[in-house]
């Protein structure tokens, strides 16, 4: 990758401006900088040298190693298997597939350790993965054991048909009983690892819809079921914040102080629904919140 250096980048540090430009983090490309894959006018720079207009970057990334995951034995919450297919219930706190500082404890990890063998389409870092859920939402993910099952989920989700229910408890009293938001996400402008409403005509960015329900109101807060139509990174959370009501123990798109502590947002993957690759009939699944969440929609209940 190379960059050149405009007027309006003129004095910005080299490894917050290639953090600007690219998709990796900023302690990554430190790393990149450290190690000489870096360069400035052709020759090595440090993380902090200061750009001037008309500067040449030079960027290397070297080729990504060789990996294995390992199976581990993890207990996991299954809703439903056969030879085709596992519907798993995701702990809040799980990882779904190893990723740069998780190859360990994750659901793939636990998913290779009781299956064995699972769908080789997502590679040796994601297999059987057709969708996935961020680390601290849990709730219901089905996950591939051959291709052909493989395909054909890939295929319903591209296709929309999937069924995918969320429960939300938000910030803020909701007074339409439903609503749609219909907001294009991409990455930030600025904060490179946070995803965002994305207006502007010529940023990149992805549609993304979601429909939200009230299930119950209490004071300052919403429970909601959510169904989202198009499975954006953070798309219910980025969504819930765009409108002014962000769900309750969000670390990243939430608010800095929380009345209630739990241990991560609370989003909950309710209810999955799918036509199943080989039979071609209906199956849908559901789990309920798990404890810290039902745990302070039981508090708020108890308050009215």
């Amino acid at each position: 990758m190379d960059f050149v250096v405009s007027k309006e980048s003129t004095g910005q540090r080299l490894d917050l401006f290639l953090s600007q430009k690219t998709d990796f983090s900023r302690s990554y490309l430190q790393k990149l900088i450290k190690e000489g894959l870096v360069t400035v006018k052709g020759e090595p720079a440090k993380p902090g040298y200061r750009l001037k207009t008309g500067d040449k970057i030079l960027v290397t990334i070297p080729p990504p190693k060789p990996l294995e995951v390992l199976p581990e034995d993890i207990p996991l919450d299954i809703a439903y298997e056969d030879k085709d297919l596992i519907v798993v219930n995701k702990p809040q706190g799980m990882v779904t597939h190893p990723a740069h500082g998780h190859f360990t404890g994750t659901l793939v990890n636990a998913l290779l350790y009781h299956c064995k063998n699972l769908s080789g389409i997502g590679g040796i870092l994601r297999p059987g993965i057709v969708h996935r859920l961020d680390k601290d939402t849990s709730g219901l993910l089905v996950v591939a054991k051959n291709d052909l099952a493989h395909q054909s989920l890939a295929k319903q989700l591209k296709e929309r048909t999937i069924t995918r229910s969320y429960l939300a408890l938000v910030h803020g009293v909701i007074r339409p009983n439903e609503g749609a938001i219909e907001a294009p996400i991409g990455r930030h402008l600025t904060k490179r690892k946070r995803m965002a409403v994305v207006l502007k005509p010529q940023a990149k960015k992805k549609e993304a819809l979601t429909y939200f329900k009230v299930l119950e109101r209490f004071k300052d807060y919403t429970l909601l079921e959510v169904e989202i139509k198009t499975g954006r990174t953070h798309q219910i959370r980025v969504h819930m914040a765009h409108i002014g009501h962000p769900i309750v123990g969000d670390p990243v798109y939430g608010r800095r102080k929380e009345k209630f502590r739990l241990p991560g947002q609370a989003l909950h993957a309710q209810t999955l629904g799918f036509i199943h690759p080989r039979t071609g009939k209906y199956l849908e699944f559901s789990r309920p919140m798990p404890n810290p969440m039902a745990e302070v929609v039981n508090h708020l209940k108890s308050m009215l």
